[in-house]
């Protein structure tokens, strides 16, 4: 089963929802990134949150969610855009501890919990949306939830689960959104509330077979309407021709000593983990194109 999200509204549109399926595209980047199954998790609930908010971008729009939290993982970068790509990495994915309390993976002990929780959106504008909130829990789920009340100031439940496989692949990931619309009825906030309290975990829903029309189905009792539904995946920007363009922009001075004294280059992307080799002659050609702007300028 592919990956996808539903966008739907219910209660008579006092309530608006998302459900997600991230299986595929988070095990993308824990295999890419070789994530031990702690950072596994923190990585794929940050990209599962990261996806749910790309979505509520239009055309072009693109965000990108930090993680900051003080743990040994380093700050975790998610990238998302309005299509349903969306990458990302954290600095230290060797990460790994014993299950917590409730028996699950650690993750606020590998992300931290003294730090920030930041979104940048770049909706076209000259100036970005900047939203940073500080982290309550480090699970994340928690974290997002707070960011949606405070910095956005829309009531909202962020439910985020990744489970993972002994080899260290993910076997389920998945999430939601649940958002209360203004004037929404007491009745109806208590009643989403009782229902999502009692909902087993998201990543075992998942497990199950659910598919995210069923996950909100059991939120919100059958009173709702799907609005959309979209494919979301692994996507990765970085290619040649842009990191060719990157080392063009150090200058040709730059570009003839990496290719005298260091004989080429490599460069690694950060989300996708893909290598970029340059021979001398790479480099030599990149000079030449690199002199011809500056005599331009």
């Amino acid at each position: 089963m592919s990956d996808y999200l539903v966008k739907a509204l219910g209660y008579n549109d006092h309530v608006r929802a998302y459900a997600i399926r991230t299986t595929e595209m988070v095990n993308e980047a824990v295999t890419r990134h070789h994530a031990w199954p702690t950072a596994a998790a923190a990585l794929g609930r940050a990209m599962t949150a990261g996806s749910m908010m790309g979505s509520m971008l239009k055309g072009e729009e693109k965000l990108t969610v930090k993680v900051e939290g003080g743990g040994p993982m380093g700050p975790i970068v998610v990238d998302s855009e309005s299509d349903g790509s969306t990458r990302g990495y954290a600095h230290n994915m060797q990460v790994h501890f014993d299950l917590n309390d409730q028996s699950k993976l650690d993750v606020a002990q590998a992300v931290g919990t003294e730090g920030f929780l930041s979104v940048v959106k770049d909706i076209g504008m000259k100036d970005n949306f900047t939203g940073s909130v500080p982290l309550v829990s480090g699970e994340l789920g928690d974290d997002f939830t707070y960011y949606f009340v405070t910095s956005e100031q829309v009531p909202s439940s962020v439910g985020l689960g990744v489970l993972v496989n002994p080899d260290n692949t993910v076997q389920a990931s998945g999430g939601f959104i649940l958002q209360i619309m203004p004037n929404a009825p007491e009745e109806v906030v208590d009643e989403v509330e009782q229902q999502i309290q009692a909902m087993p975990p998201i990543s075992k829903l998942i497990e199950r077979g659910k598919t995210p029309e069923e996950i909100l189905s059991i939120m919100l009792k059958d009173e709702h309407k799907i609005i959309e539904t979209s494919p979301v995946s692994f996507s990765c920007k970085c290619s040649r021709e842009r990191i060719e363009q990157a080392l063009i922009s150090l200058g040709s001075a730059e570009l003839i000593d990496m290719k005298d004294v260091d004989h080429g280059a490599e460069t690694q992307c950060h989300f996708c983990n893909e290598i970029y080799n340059f021979t001398e002659e790479d480099l030599a050609g990149l000079a030449e194109k690199a002199k011809t702007i500056e005599e331009a300028n």
